[in-house]
C-alpha cells in the first residue's frame, strides 16, 4: 500500500517489471524495461558526450551495467532515478578518459517522481563501480554476439572486446568509415532487440 501512494503508476509498473525479471528470468521484462528507457537515457547521454556513435555505445553500456545489477535494486526510489545515475556515471568515466570538451556537468534532471538528480563529479579516482562497467559490458556483448548474423560478429568483437575505434576497424577491415559506422549501428539495433526477445529481426 505504502509504494502506491509513494510512487506513480509508471514506477510501480517499472517495479513489477523488475519482479519477473529477477524471479522469473523473464525476458519480455528485460525487453520492456529497455523500450521505455531507451530514448531518454540515450538523449541525457547525447547531450554530455556530443557524439552519436559514443552516446549508442555508452547507452549499451549503462543497460548492461543495470542490468546485471538489477538483483541489488530497491524500491527506495523509482527505477529510473537509479538507471539514469549509472547511465552518468558511466558517461563521467567515457569523459574523464577521453577528456572530452563538454557540458558543463553541475547540472540535474528530474526523475518521474520529481525527484531532482544532481549530476556532478565527487572525485578524480574511478570508484569500483566504474572499473566494472568494461567487464560487465563484455559479458552482455558476449551474450548476443554468437546470434549476430556472421558479417557483424566481427565488427562487435573489434569495437567491443578489443575496444578498436571506429577508425581502427575501417583501417582493419579496409572498409570505408562510413560503412563501419553504419554496421556497428545495425548491429546494435539487432542486439537491442535479441533483448527484447525479437530473435525474428535477424
Amino acid at each position: 500500500m505504502e509504494l502506491k501512494k509513494q510512487f506513480s503508476d509508471k514506477a510501480l509498473e517499472d517495479f513489477r517489471l523488475i519482479d519477473l525479471a529477477i524471479n522469473q528470468k523473464d525476458q519480455q521484462a528485460f525487453g520492456l524495461l529497455m523500450e521505455r528507457y531507451n530514448k531518454p537515457v540515450y538523449h541525457m547521454i547525447l547531450k554530455m558526450v556530443r557524439n552519436v556513435d559514443d552516446a549508442e555505445d555508452l547507452t549499451i553500456e549503462a543497460f548492461a551495467k543495470a542490468f546485471k545489477n538489477l538483483h541489488r535494486f530497491k524500491k527506495d526510489f523509482t527505477f529510473s532515478t537509479w538507471l539514469f545515475r549509472i547511465a552518468t556515471n558511466n558517461s563521467i568515466d567515457f569523459i574523464r578518459k577521453k577528456k572530452l570538451e563538454t557540458m558543463s556537468l553541475d547540472t540535474s534532471f528530474t526523475s518521474d517522481s520529481g525527484e531532482s538528480v544532481q549530476i556532478d563529479i565527487e572525485d578524480k579516482n574511478l570508484n569500483p563501480q566504474e572499473e566494472t562497467i568494461k567487464s560487465q559490458k563484455v559479458e552482455l556483448i558476449q551474450m548476443f554476439v554468437t546470434r549476430l548474423p556472421a558479417k557483424y560478429q566481427k565488427l562487435v568483437r573489434l569495437r567491443y572486446f578489443k575496444e578498436y575505434s571506429y577508425e581502427e576497424i575501417a583501417k582493419e577491415l579496409e572498409a570505408p568509415l562510413g560503412t563501419v559506422k553504419a554496421q556497428l549501428h545495425r548491429a546494435r539495433e539487432l542486439m537491442y532487440d535479441l533483448v527484447k526477445n525479437k530473435k525474428d529481426h535477424i
